[in-house]
């Protein structure tokens, strides 16, 4: 059984050690996490960035069946939007981080990342591990 989500930061980092060690045996991602390191080879500035993204989205890719983003995450989304906007923080830009955030809140799974802040006022919602 599932029980940890990682953020795409997570998944950036998935070679440092301590990262490793800090997460649970049953992890997965979302499919916008694999839409997000998708990008990540178009937006590199050098070659050696390109490649270096392209074999993350592929070692992503070849380990996890990402968890999509479904009717039950869809509901939950509001109440994540909701959350987000009554601490006066806006969400256009952190669209992305919102949506990841609501697959962990429909499947009821703990969201892993190296940037806790991009979750600030979801703590009713869903339990945010910094890793």
């Amino acid at each position: 059984m599932i029980t940890g989500l990682l953020d795409t930061s997570v998944v950036i980092d998935w070679d440092d050690p301590l990262v490793q060690r800090a997460l649970p045996k049953a992890i997965s991602v979302s499919a916008i996490t694999l839409a997000e390191l998708a990008a990540g080879p178009i937006l590199a500035s050098t070659v050696t960035e390109q490649s270096r993204r392209q074999g993350r989205l592929q070692q992503a890719e070849a380990t996890f069946e990402p968890i999509p983003f479904g009717a039950a995450a869809a509901r939950s989304f509001g109440q994540v939007v909701a959350a987000v906007a009554s601490t006066g923080r806006t969400h256009p830009s952190r669209m992305a981080d919102l949506l990841i955030a609501a697959i962990a809140h429909a499947n009821d799974l703990t969201l892993y990342t190296r940037n806790p802040d991009d979750f600030t006022g979801l703590e009713e919602l869903i339990k945010v591990v910094t890793v």
